[in-house]
């Protein structure tokens, strides 16, 4: 809320140096803002009595947008990378997969790493899960399993985390 927008009887004035001012009416404050030719913005609504500064808005907006746009450039995105198996996967195979995993993980990413059954092989689901096993056994110094592997149509899927 900016100006005339302000209908509180009394708010605390911050100068526009950064001096508290005290507790003032708002149509006083209003007037030094003016009188200072800048704006009246109330910072802190939740606050008894509210907090306005006398500033200028369009400096203040600009300052905000600032703080938004850098707060975003820290973020980082975890993303889910997937790996994919097959129930007769080879041991030189699998090694292959687990250091592309652990290429993921070392970036911060989650894997997911799915087991796809094909014909014949869905009758063998169950004894398959020994290679979802050992592929998070090999990861164990920098992963740690999110989600246990679970049977999802003609899948099996695992989540696998980098420790903390």
């Amino acid at each position: 809320m900016i100006n005339e927008q302000i209908r509180d009887k009394e708010v605390r004035l911050i100068g526009p140096d950064g001096a508290q001012l005290g507790i003032v009416s708002s149509r006083e404050a209003f007037a030094k803002a003016q009188e200072a030719g800048l704006d009246l913005v109330k910072i802190a609504p939740q606050a008894k009595p509210p907090v306005c500064k006398i500033i200028d808005y369009g400096k203040y907006r600009y300052e905000l947008s600032r703080k938004e746009k850098e707060a975003k450039k820290k973020q980082k995105t975890i993303d889910i990378k997937e790996v994919r198996l097959s129930p007769n996967i080879d041991t030189n195979d699998l090694k292959t997969k687990v250091n592309a995993a652990r290429k993921f993980l070392s970036k911060g990413d989650r894997v997911k790493v799915t087991l796809r059954f094909r014909g014949r092989e869905m009758a063998h689901m169950s004894s398959s899960k020994h290679v979802l096993d050992d592929f998070a056994e090999l990861l164990t110094d920098i992963a740690v399993v999110e989600k246990a592997p679970k049977i999802e149509g003609r899948s099996m899927t695992m989540f696998l985390s980098e420790k903390r």
